[in-house]
């Protein structure tokens, strides 16, 4: 999938996360000469995928990883070839094509074997007898195009070749003696000379230097299923070419191939190639046919994925492989963390309630009105970052901005936000995790591991038969992965506080940075909705004061 630039939000996506990149993804298409797409890192949660389906918006494709694929390479494009194909064809296809290794497929299109220069080679240096087109099942059109040559007559039918192959240069008493039915008889002009071979029930004649033969001869052979071909190569050359009408598939490589997907990651074919250091590699699609061929000097000029961050530029929530990519762009409204780029990009960090509210104001400063399912989704992204703008987040800008979107989108806000909250704070049918993981976020302070859960609901209480099993699993998820502090918050949509459930090693920094006595159960914190603007900042500053 070249040039694309792939637009994402961060891991455990949110709403605001997911209508962002697509939203953004949109406006790119529109106004740039490039393909931009955008993808997402995890699962949907209830909400967003409510949002996506009411306006009819189809979700982003799952990518796990933006390292470098074989895929984001202009490998060679190279045109399998067919393992009936002569030698001397697959040549010229080398040399035209300034290939060394060419892939051959079977009658499915599926790589059956490699052929390369070396195969091709063994035709000069190993010794063949001189049965080598019986036992390679040459064909007669491999024998004509090899010779540059005409068929003057044959029989009905397939011709199968079982003889050796002669040059009757010698005269007809020697000649005798050595003929078989069946051989493959090379021969100049001498009439005598073709017409024992003839009679001595040879399959093929091959007249050189263009002595067209007589209609006696032509007849005789007409009358024997003798097969006449006339070439314009003299005795010499005809001999020494004709080995090369045998098809490849009689000395293609067939065992131990080594070939790639072209979903592989560059980081793990390379010492594949260290290791068996052929020319080049056939690279397969994932219905195992060949698109092309890759070599070690590929890898010289490795190109990138291009990628876009929305909703986040803390490296610990974005995509895996973000350091073998190159970052173009971010757009967020969170605090600035620790993503680090190799040029300067354009960075847009705004103090506003969504990072929708950012895309959607990039779009009218750029005169751009975006579609009405894209306008709705910003709606939708900014109703839930900032809860219907009743979070400390909100502003003057994600109001106004609001407003003008619902105008595009034709969208009653009012109705909409309870219809949205409704389908995505449900806990019914949910397990611990599924609820742990829908909005989680890791952050690093102060050297230490932090990761905060907001989870909303409309119904706080429906979370108490969860409360035990939640706190296991933060324990259990604190221990394993090395988090110094996991912070659950239960907020309440309708009511504007949050439950607060910490874990791990330093979860006492809680009671510190709300000045509150932090039990088991957690506690309930009247007005705190805002992870971003009213958790974060008290919990770095406590983090900070530890040695």
């Amino acid at each position: 999938m070249k040039n694309i630039i792939y637009i994402t939000g961060h891991k455990n996506p949110d709403t605001d996360s997911i209508c962002a990149a697509i939203s953004y993804a949109e406006f790119k298409n529109k106004t740039g000469k490039i393909t931009a797409m955008p993808i997402r890192l995890g699962e949907l949660n209830r909400e967003t995928q409510f949002i996506l389906d009411y306006f009819n918006v189809e979700e982003p494709n799952l990518v796990t990883t933006v390292k470098t694929q074989i895929s984001d390479l202009d490998i060679d494009i190279v045109a399998p070839i067919s393992p009936d194909i002569s030698l001397k064809m697959a040549w010229s296809i080398m040399k035209k094509n300034n290939n060394k290794t060419l892939p051959v497929i079977d009658e499915n299109d599926k790589l059956a074997g490699v052929v390369s220069v070396s195969n091709l080679a063994s035709n000069y240096l190993d010794i063949w007898d001189n049965s080598i087109l019986s036992k390679s099942n040459t064909t007669l059109e491999n024998i004509l195009d090899t010779l540059s040559a005409k068929c003057l007559c044959k029989p009905e039918g397939t011709l199968k070749l079982t003889g050796k192959i002669i040059v009757a240069a010698m005269i007809p008493d020697s000649t005798k003696a050595v003929i078989e039915p069946g051989d493959i008889a090379i021969c100049g002009d001498r009439e005598d000379s073709q017409t024992l071979l003839i009679n001595s029930k040879v399959s093929i004649i091959i007249i050189t230097g263009n002595h067209a033969p007589t209609d006696n001869i032509v007849k005789l052979g007409e009358t024997n299923g003798c097969t006449i071909i006339l070439t314009p190569f003299d005795t010499f050359t005809a001999s020494r070419l004709i080995t090369q009408s045998i098809p490849i598939d009689y000395v293609m490589t067939r065992k131990n191939l080594v070939s790639f997907n072209e979903n592989d990651f560059i980081e793990d074919i390379k010492h594949i190639m260290i290791e068996t250091r052929y020319r080049s590699y056939p690279v397969l699609d994932n219905d195992n046919k060949v698109i092309g061929s890759i070599s070690r000097f590929h890898l010289i000029s490795e190109k990138r994925k291009k990628v876009i961050l929305v909703d986040h530029n803390e490296k610990a929530q974005s995509v895996n492989g973000l350091e073998d990519s190159d970052v173009l762009e971010i757009l967020d409204h969170h605090r600035i963390a620790d993503v680090q780029t190799g040029q300067p990009i354009y960075f847009r960090n705004e103090p506003v309630g969504s990072t929708s509210t950012i895309v959607a104001s990039i779009y009218f400063e750029n005169g751009i009105r975006p579609s009405k399912s894209v306008a709705g989704i910003l709606c939708a992204a900014i109703i839930s970052d900032t809860l219907l703008l009743k979070s400390p987040t909100s502003t003057l800008v994600d109001k106004l901005t609001l407003k003008r979107l619902s105008q595009i989108a034709d969208l009653n806000v009012e109705k909409f936000a309870k219809e949205m909250f409704k389908a995505g704070t449900s806990l019914e049918g949910k397990t611990a995790e599924e609820i742990f993981h829908q909005d989680f976020k890791t952050f690093t302070l102060n050297n230490f591991k932090v990761g905060v859960s907001q989870v909303g609901t409309m119904y706080i209480e429906g979370f108490d038969p969860l409360k035990e099993d939640m706190i296991k699993l933060m324990d259990k998820k604190a221990k394993e992965n090395g988090f110094a502090l996991i912070l659950l918050m239960l907020t309440d949509i309708l009511n504007g506080g949050s439950v607060l459930i910490a874990s791990g090693e330093h979860k006492d920094v809680v009671s510190k940075a709300f000045n509150i006595t932090l039990t088991d159960e957690g506690v309930y914190i009247p007005g705190l909705v805002s992870r971003k603007k009213q958790v974060i900042p008290p919990i770095t500053v406590a983090m900070n004061k530890i040695k």
